[in-house]
């Protein structure tokens, strides 16, 4: 009788299950949840104002998640509970939350159901700068020797400068909690009723090292002092490697999902890193990238390398016995939706309409039409601010070459190519500091529904790019996870890279370079990387003045 898995990927909007043959890795059902409430960035579902750079949501959606698409995906195969060996999960990170001691998160409390400070705060809250950019600055003073392994600084995404926004911001809220958890590792705890820590986001989100541990008291004393003792009070410090089992399914869980009870839950896992072995990706010096509203790119090398502007180096940190890397961008696909959205007159509207043609595609087949260089147009990739290399999300965005001549499909295809460039500075940097980058695999529904993208992006990396065989990588990879969590006894794997091997794959299209382009795009990087110097690294902060007098200005 055959064996099935399920992995349940957390994305920004919506939640998705995917159930998976495990021995062939063929997807057998899937199905996707919207969140009700979203992405709260302006205000609360109350109506309570936000301010600017925050970004929340709501932990009863993620319930919910488990509670429909795991019954819908069972629904749709007809298989039995019975042959469902294992689950496994992944979340965008750092997307984290205060809960009490039994994992009922703070806003669902009615003390706190208006208190902003009491959800979610996602991976793209970024209302913690100030925090993280003090953080950098004590850390660097006192030569903390772990900064290195985060390219030197810690980003405003992280769990730290988070937490720290709490405590300042709303100290009620910090000390009412007892646990500041990772959505990723919360939602294994209501599976499995017990509190787990993956040695994923713990590694890249909250500064804890196989080898060291978590920075010293002091370090967080320095900080604040009600943060001395905040590891062993908000975080715990047992930590456990991917690929391990969590537990198992409770009875309550069983119920929402309709599972069995004792039915194996992998540890917890970041969106990115699991990935991985959904391409089948077993060893170093391959890079994958997964594109979506932003791109992490995750690699795995056999050495611990410090390289400047990464989000970080993690033992276990993507598959157990090598060291995983991660870097990446904070805004592509939300970079083009912005233009849709923002940007189009309404004639381009009606004659898409008149073509029969979703206005994306209508977009892309006037961009496609360019060569290299045609449009003279050139863009910083930073609508979002920069993950990598620069680290710093106070960056803003930037057009440059704009003529009365100026064509919407020309702004376009310039903002798709400084995503690419953006890539580029990331590969390039990680080879200056003895990193190989092999191979490039892609993943992402940006990898999967915009040939021009990726053909884009193989000639301005001038590398072939081979693409995920399935629509739902995360997802997938979640499900090799649970494989291994479920172990070989049970119809399922004691290796995780024998689990890789089988239920991994990529498509038969492979993006290749072409020549001419990569040539042209070799000249167009070079003027890239200028700007991106000029105005990322210091020499000319106006972007950075111009928020501050906007913030200012909106106060008044």
């Amino acid at each position: 009788m055959a064996k099935y898995t399920i992995g349940v990927d957390y994305g920004s909007l919506s939640g998705r299950a995917v159930l998976v043959n495990v021995k062939t890795g063929e997807e057998v059902a899937s199905s996707v949840y919207e969140y009700p409430h979203a992405v709260m960035d302006e205000t609360l579902w109350d109506g309570t104002e936000l301010g600017p750079d925050w970004a929340l949501q709501h932990p009863q959606d993620y319930l919910d998640v488990l509670g429909k698409t795991i019954p819908a995906v069972l629904k749709e195969s007809g298989i039995n509970p019975e042959d469902v060996i294992g689950v496994g999960t992944d979340f965008t990170a750092c997307t984290i939350l205060p809960v009490k001691a039994d994992g009922t998160p703070l806003c669902f409390l009615p003390k706190f159901e208006h208190n902003p400070h009491a959800y979610v705060k996602m991976w793209k809250h970024h209302a913690a700068q100030d925090k993280a950019n003090k953080l950098n600055e004590i850390a660097a003073q006192r030569k903390e020797p772990w900064l290195q392994n985060y390219g030197g600084k810690i980003s405003s995404e992280w769990a730290i400068p988070k937490l720290w926004q709490v405590l300042d911001e709303a100290p009620e809220v910090y000390n009412a909690m007892d646990r500041w958890i990772e959505a990723a590792d919360w939602i294994i705890w209501q599976l499995c009723g017990k509190e787990t820590r993956n040695s994923c986001t713990a590694g890249y989100k909250e500064m804890w090292n196989k080898r060291t541990g978590y920075p010293s008291k002091d370090f967080f004393k320095a900080l604040d002092p009600c943060m001395e003792n905040v590891v062993e009070e908000k975080l715990g410090t047992v930590i456990t490697p991917l690929g391990e089992k969590a537990g198992e399914l409770t009875e309550k869980a069983a119920k929402l999902t309709g599972l069995r009870p004792g039915t194996a839950v992998a540890i917890g896992n970041v969106d990115a890193h699991v990935c991985v072995p959904a391409v089948g990706i077993d060893g170093p010096g391959k890079m994958l990238a997964i594109m979506g509203t932003s791109t992490c790119h995750i690699m795995m090398g056999t050495e611990e390398k410090q390289v400047p502007g990464m989000c970080g180096v993690v033992a276990d940190g993507v598959m157990p016995g090598y060291y995983g890397y991660e870097a990446g961008q904070s805004c592509v696909g939300d970079h083009f939706a912005w233009f849709i959205d923002n940007c189009l007159p309404a004639s381009y509207y009606e004659e898409a309409k008149k073509e029969g043609k979703n206005i994306h595609k209508f977009l892309r087949a006037k961009a496609e039409k360019q060569k290299p260089g045609e449009s003279g147009l050139l863009a910083l990739d930073w609508w979002n601010g920069n993950r990598s290399i620069l680290v710093d999300v106070d960056l803003t965005g930037m057009m440059l070459g704009m003529t009365l001549q100026t064509k919407p499909e020309e702004i376009y295809r310039a903002l798709i190519e400084a995503t690419a460039y953006g890539t580029r500075a990331i590969i390039e940097n990680y080879r200056e500091h003895g990193v190989p980058v092999n191979e490039f695999f892609a993943s992402g529904g940006i990898s999967q529904k915009d040939p021009m993208t990726m053909q884009i992006y193989a000639d301005v990396i001038n590398m072939p790019i081979k693409i995920a065989g399935s629509l739902q990588g995360p997802a997938l990879g979640s499900a090799i996870f649970a494989a291994k969590a479920a172990g070989k006894a049970a119809g399922g794997y004691d290796d995780i890279f024998e689990a890789a091997r089988t239920m991994g794959k990529v498509k038969d299209t492979v993006y290749t370079p072409i020549p001419e382009n990569a040539a042209v795009y070799d000249k167009l990087y070079a003027e890239y990387k200028t700007l991106h110097d000029y105005f990322g690294r210091g020499d000319n902060d106006v972007m950075k003045r111009l928020k501050a007098l906007k913030a200012k200005q909106a106060q008044h």
